[in-house]
């Protein structure tokens, strides 16, 4: 039996968690947040998140993607 979709207000509480996930995330790696979005992943809520890590050398900055649960 399929589960009950989630209700627009619980998607945007998981999205604003994503943001605040990215935002460490970011931090962490030294980066800057580009993109923070929830998601599925074998049923389990994630967040999928993009930072843009600096170039070496003038370079263009690298695209970086992570998966992390949502809780």
């Amino acid at each position: 039996m399929p589960a009950a979709p989630p209700s627009a207000a619980a998607f945007q509480l998981v999205a604003a968690d994503c943001y605040a996930i990215g935002q460490q995330v970011a931090a962490e790696q030294g980066g800057t947040l580009a993109k923070a979005s929830p998601d599925t992943e074998g049923g389990q809520p994630v967040c999928r998140i993009v930072v843009l890590l600096p170039g070496k050398d003038g370079q263009r900055p690298r695209r970086t993607e992570i998966v992390v649960p949502a809780n």
